[in-house]
């Protein structure tokens, strides 16, 4: 079994149940004993972490700003899709599936089927290419997930802003410059009539008009 090649293949899930059909993969292929139909060892590890298993739910950390506070959460990357390296087919030439292992993925509770493959059609599954995976993985990797969180805010220059926090609260200011990195904003304050540049973190500031291109 160890010679079979395993190719990466999309699973679809319901909506919200990524992280279950995840927990299930990997808790039945321990309790089936497929663990080498996939890249799953047999006993459970200390704090393992399923992702580094090749049964993926893609994910990245994301800060964004929610009543004027900035928070860190976790947002999945495809919602309501598992990406699985596994060894679905028997052949190289894709013509002979482990019929074991196609009626365990579909009996596991929250997964509706492979992408791409409409029940009843007779259609085979596809896998995907190790470069289309490893777009997704490079987002879960052990350093992707060490990296500071990517902020996701809505802000863009040329909007008008309230100062909401420091000691130009309650002033209006034009955003002249974004800078994502580090979290700041670059704002022309006006000033006993004067335009003075003040710089502040998003979670400083709150959107007072529409954006300027409609968004």
């Amino acid at each position: 079994m160890a010679d079979i090649p395993k190719q990466w293949f999309v699973l679809q899930t319901l909506t919200g149940q990524e992280q279950k059909a995840q927990r299930q993969i990997v808790a039945q292929a321990r309790s089936a004993g497929l663990c080498e139909l996939f890249d799953i060892p047999p006993e459970p590890a200390p704090k393992e972490v399923l992702n580094d298993y090749d049964v993926v739910v893609p994910t990245e950390k994301v800060a964004e700003i929610k009543d004027g506070k900035k928070r860190v959460v976790t947002r999945r990357v495809c919602p309501g899709y598992v990406i699985v390296r596994m060894a679905l087919y028997a052949d190289e030439a894709h013509k002979r599936i482990n019929q074991e292992l196609w009626e365990f993925i579909l009996n596991i509770p929250g997964v509706t089927g492979f992408a791409g493959c409409k029940k009843g059609t007779g259609q085979k599954p596809r896998p995907i290419t190790d470069a289309e995976a490893d777009n997704l993985l490079r987002r879960v990797s052990p350093e992707e997930r060490a990296a500071k969180p990517k902020l996701k805010v809505n802000f863009q220059v040329g909007e008008t802003v309230r100062v909401t926090e420091g000691p130009f609260m309650n002033f209006n200011g034009t955003i002249e410059n974004i800078d994502p990195d580090s979290g700041r904003l670059q704002i022309s304050v006006s000033i006993f009539g004067r335009s003075a540049p003040v710089t502040l973190e998003y979670w400083q500031v709150e959107r007072i008009t529409e954006h300027p291109e409609g968004l």
